[in-house]
């Protein structure tokens, strides 16, 4: 018995070894798990970037009135790609009053949020899905990866959050935080685990209260790095701008202050390899198809049916 555990564990480290040798250093990020092809935020949308490889899962976080965090970009129901329960596409300006947070979960997963065409996304694949849990988001990418991809991801979760959407949209930023840290603490080990918001009020929190997770600040102000920085007052693991804010000096000092440069949301394959020349540490992008095609991501083969 001892033997066989001994030959197990002896050819399990050799597989991690090989493949580790093949794992790239460049950090390709499903924006919204693959908003190109799979509606986003979704579990398929997740599942399918896991196929193409990235590196990390990139999502958005929301919570219900019952304190469930909701995968969703908006604190609300996008008029953009959600229809209500009874099929019903709602006017975009109503969408606010399908608020996320003054709804229990059992009327969240009511709604469809995959079947409408979005017309931003063409390539997107329309199915009826809800918006997830992102405890059924943990599970179910982390049992993808079990029996089939078997690389063990990062995820990169927003903390959607503003001061004038407290306690209306969403919980306070402490609320909000160690809600999510609560639950993600059950079903990962936080060394997989970035936690970005463009509300620095969440990032300082975090920074305060649990120093042992990485933080990304993600930028879409015209200030300059250093200001950006002495306002929240540390400096973090990943600096996380609109790509179009970036220039090469810009990298180099992201990098002189120890910051990864991460930027979003790139999906123009030109500006994919011109940010990866410029030194990116990585990018978020909506098609990971892409980035697949210049081997950015990792070589997964599909899994079979």
């Amino acid at each position: 018995m001892r033997r066989a555990f001994f030959l197990l564990a002896v050819s399990m480290v050799t597989i991690q070894v090989a493949y580790s040798q093949k794992l790239p250093s460049f950090d390709v990020q499903g924006h919204r798990g693959a908003r190109g092809l799979k509606p986003e935020n979704t579990i398929p949308a997740f599942i399918t970037a896991l196929e193409l490889g990235v590196t990390t899962l990139e999502m958005d976080l929301a919570v219900t009135s019952d304190n469930k965090v909701v995968v969703s970009h908006e604190p609300w129901m996008s008029a953009a790609y959600c229809s209500d329960p009874t099929g019903k596409v709602i006017d975009e300006k109503e969408e606010m009053k399908y608020n996320i947070y003054k709804m229990n979960y059992d009327e969240v997963k009511r709604w469809d949020c995959g079947s409408k065409v979005n017309a931003r996304f063409p390539e997107q694949q329309k199915m009826k899905v809800t918006k997830p849990l992102l405890s059924d988001v943990m599970v179910a990418t982390e049992n993808y990866i079990k029996n089939y991809t078997r690389y063990e991801v990062d995820y990169n979760m927003e903390i959607k959050s503003m001061p004038e959407g407290d306690t209306k949209f969403h919980p306070t930023p402490e609320v909000f935080s160690d809600l999510v840290y609560n639950l993600v603490d059950q079903y990962l080990p936080l060394d997989r685990v970035i936690i970005q918001s463009f509300d620095f009020r969440v990032l300082k929190y975090w920074h305060a209260k649990y120093p042992h997770v990485r933080l990304a600040a993600l930028v879409e102000n015209l200030k300059t790095i250093d200001e950006n920085l002495k306002e929240l007052g540390f400096v973090p693991a990943i600096y996380s701008p609109d790509y179009k804010l970036l220039s090469k000096s810009e990298i180099k000092h992201c990098h002189e202050l120890g910051m990864k440069v991460i930027p979003w949301t790139v999906n123009d394959k030109t500006e994919m390899l011109e940010l990866k020349a410029w030194n990116v540490d990585g990018f978020i992008t909506d098609y990971p198809n892409r980035a697949k095609e210049y081997k950015m991501t990792l070589n997964i083969q599909p899994a079979k049916n």
